[in-house]
């Protein structure tokens, strides 16, 4: 079945009327990787039930016998103008019920779409078009929905969740919509995942501060420290900016777990660069750490730089981050041992017959694990609190302290 970009809204939206199909997007180039990476990210939670699938390269008159009669192929010739219209067809279907796919204990709540900032290095504003927050109440009757179905924690999510609202009253609304959110009843945890960090404020610092229920946690991607790679990579901070912002968290929650991302091997960057980048992360001390190389994406500016990295040279400089930050990691991990902290349930491993749960310190799918051993049965979900006994490289290992559980 073959539909124009210009068909494609209206054959999806008569589709969705009824039962939600799944969908196996095609195109003679494929979706772009950006998009293709992490399409469960980029489809509003609110239709995480209908599933989006890369087929990669399609020819002319193939037909694929393993699709059911009922599972529409979508043919296009501009697979990015599709991806874009799927995306714009879903954003305001809240109406849609959302199936959670994450257990029934956490949630992802997307506050936004798109994004203005425009990094040489992002194709991502090409693919998701410019910055679209979610109407407030649509964000609050979701969260309420989810409490309601026993999520205690929601971790809000977007391209930049520190924007969030501006668009729409001119003012950013995030330190609001936190304070709303935590009127919630069982709600329980609030986490932040992609702040920008010119764009935190002061407002925000004391909402993670003084809100028990917002995690003192704050996902903070900066990329690279280097001033001249800051430039080229169109980011609109600087080594001094990032030194700040961090020193102005840590004085004001002195037990923040600060996450970061960084991209090593970008066009031009140095040895010396390099080593600028390897003595930040010593002195900033990063709680959690992502380092990737850098993979040119067509259609950006980055990947028109003459000066590419070789492949190997940039595997080599990740590694040695990465080797840095295990040191740091596991001197934070030492550092809680005899401590009792919260923990989040969220399973069990039999054949090691031990519990696997969450800290505040620790953000789902990204971040490491608390392992719990406990005579009684745990469940999914349950909060206890763990005396930790043992540190890793990112994980840490304890008991289950009654004195403080109940």
């Amino acid at each position: 079945m073959e539909k124009t970009v210009r068909e494609l809204a209206e054959f999806l939206h008569g589709k969705l009327e009824n039962d939600a199909p799944e969908l196996k997007v095609t195109g003679v180039n494929g979706l772009v990787e950006a998009g293709a990476n992490d399409i469960s990210f980029a489809v509003p939670p609110h239709v995480e039930h209908c599933h989006l699938s890369r087929a990669g390269v399609m020819v002319l008159g193939f037909d694929d016998p393993a699709l059911p009669d009922n599972r529409p192929v979508i043919r296009v010739e501009n697979p990015r103008a599709a991806f874009a219209a799927l995306l714009e067809l879903f954003r305001h279907r809240a109406e849609v019920e959302r199936v959670v796919t994450t257990g029934n204990h956490m949630a992802y709540l997307k506050i936004a779409e798109g994004c203005d900032k425009r990094c040489s290095y992002c194709i991502i504003p090409k693919i998701r078009g410019r910055f679209r927050s979610v109407p407030m109440q649509e964000l609050l009757n979701e969260a309420k929905r989810l409490a309601s179905e026993g999520v205690k924690e929601l971790v809000l999510v977007a391209q930049e969740t520190t924007l969030y609202g501006k668009d729409l009253t001119g003012e950013k609304q995030l330190p609001l919509l936190l304070h709303e959110l935590c009127k919630i009843e069982g709600i329980e945890w609030i986490r932040l995942l992609y702040c920008y960090p010119e764009e935190i404020t002061d407002e925000l610092i004391k909402v993670i501060k003084t809100e028990e229920k917002v995690c003192n946690y704050i996902d903070m991607p900066i990329q690279h420290s280097e001033n001249r790679i800051l430039q080229r990579m169109g980011r609109r901070t600087s080594r001094e900016d990032l030194v700040a912002v961090i020193k102005k968290l840590r004085k004001e929650i002195p037990d923040i777990t600060i996450r970061t991302t960084l991209i090593t091997g970008f066009p031009g960057e140095s040895q010396e660069d390099h080593e600028g980048l390897m003595n930040f992360v010593e002195e900033c001390q990063f709680d959690r750490l992502g380092v990737f190389t850098y993979s040119p994406e067509e259609d950006t500016l980055a990947a028109t730089f003459e000066d590419q990295i070789d492949e190997e040279v940039k595997e080599e400089r990740r590694d040695e981050l990465m080797s840095l930050q295990q040191e740091i990691s596991y001197e934070h991990t030492q550092q809680l041992v005899g401590k009792t902290i919260k923990v989040m349930v969220e399973g069990y491993l039999f054949e090691d017959d031990i519990y696997v749960g969450r800290s505040y310190m620790d953000a789902p799918k990204v971040d490491g694990c608390v392992f719990i051993n406990s005579p009684e049965e745990l469940m999914t979900g349950d909060f206890v609190y763990v005396k930790i006994t043992q540190g890793r490289e990112y994980d840490v290992i304890g008991e289950v302290d009654y004195e403080f559980t109940k």
